[in-house]
């Protein structure tokens, strides 16, 4: 299905062409309005490279999620080869999204999901938007040596279930546990860097408060959602009791849960300890200490613990083979909280040259 054009606008910004474009009715011109004021900021920044930014306020990222997918049959390569990881299923679930181009930085594309915002309820929250779009924005600019390095790796998962694949009680649960291991490995390992630079220089470039707010909002949200947690427990002891699931593969699979959950948010927090902002860290960690981690398996915590020291710790002048190094470390605190849970995680880095 076509979306219509129902909004199109060109502004200038500080020397910088803005082109907007939307297929929404409502509420376009209060994010053009913070994507103006995100221009200004970095547009004061010594190492902004663009002339123009396309600014497409969507529906959803179908449109976005079709040209890539035109782009990489013209080039004879996956789709998923460029994405983060999750590939084209999660970019349609994040509600901001910048495409750029590292040899040609002349402009970018950023696109505004408008389902996922309202989703996660930012459509309406001026402050979160414009922390979502100066982190976009960041992006191309929290180039460095580790972030080029990252470019360079990737991993693969082969998983060792210390009991019998029939514990799992469904035939596809061990697939599933794997492709859910694999998208977090590769997201706290050889993705990390990229997230952790483009969150430090967010907040060094001026929006510190506005992704502290984002941060505040996503910090309450994961501990509200933990309130679910009890009726998953519940769901799978009866499946225990049932006999189709063994107790620790039950124990196993709510751990794998939160580890999915909610590991990630130390890439959220510890650029604020980079930052200097160890103040803002240790509020954000507080409703985490509060909230959310009493309701975890001990495991999650020491986990969080250990990837927010190896985050805030990572230079930014690592070379490939130094950062396979430091995410072999990454692996190994996500490995040890598995194996104490019945799993073995086996992991292969490698650089994509090889």
């Amino acid at each position: 299905m076509t979306h219509t054009i129902k909004h199109f606008s060109l502004h200038r910004i500080a020397g910088i062409e803005l082109r907007v474009v939307a297929d929404v009715d409502v509420g376009v011109l209060p994010v053009v309005q913070v994507e103006e004021a995100v221009i200004r900021g970095y547009a004061r920044h010594s190492r902004w490279p663009h002339h123009w930014v396309n600014l497409s306020i969507l529906q959803d990222l179908r449109p976005l999620l079709r040209q890539l997918s035109r782009r990489a049959e013209l080039a004879g390569t996956p789709v998923g080869h460029s994405l983060p990881p999750g590939g084209a299923v999660d970019l349609d679930s994040r509600p901001v999204v910048n495409v750029y181009d590292l040899a040609d930085p002349e402009g970018c594309h950023v696109f505004v999901n408008q389902q996922a915002m309202m989703k996660e309820g930012y459509w309406d929250d001026l402050l979160a938007i414009q922390g979502l779009l100066a982190h976009e924005h960041a992006h191309p600019l929290a180039e460095n040596e580790t972030v080029r390095a990252s470019r360079q790796l990737g991993v693969e998962l082969s998983p060792d279930f210390d009991f019998p694949i029939s514990d799992l009680g469904t035939e596809d649960r061990s697939s599933r546990i794997v492709r859910l291991l694999s998208l977090l490995a590769g997201k706290l390992s050889v993705y990390a860097p990229r997230e952790i630079f483009s969150n430090e220089l967010t907040i060094a470039s001026g929006f510190g408060d506005a992704l502290l707010h984002l941060n505040r909002r996503n910090v309450l949200n994961a501990g509200r959602s933990v309130a679910g947690r009890p009726e998953l427990g519940q769901r799978l002891q009866q499946e225990v009791s049932g006999g189709t699931l063994s107790p620790t593969a039950a124990y196993l699979l709510l751990l794998i849960g939160d580890l999915t959950s909610y590991l990630d948010l130390a890439l959220e927090i510890a650029p604020f300890y980079r930052a200097g902002r160890e103040s803002d860290a240790r509020e954000l960690e507080t409703v985490l200490e509060t909230a959310l981690f009493p309701h975890l398996e001990p495991q999650v915590v020491q986990a969080y613990t250990a990837l927010r020291e190896q985050y805030v710790a990572l230079p930014a002048d690592v070379s490939p083979p130094g950062l396979l190094d430091w995410s072999q470390g990454v692996l190994r605190i996500l490995g040890q909280a598995l194996a104490e849970k019945g799993l073995a995680l086996h992991w292969h880095l490698w650089k994509r040259d090889e």
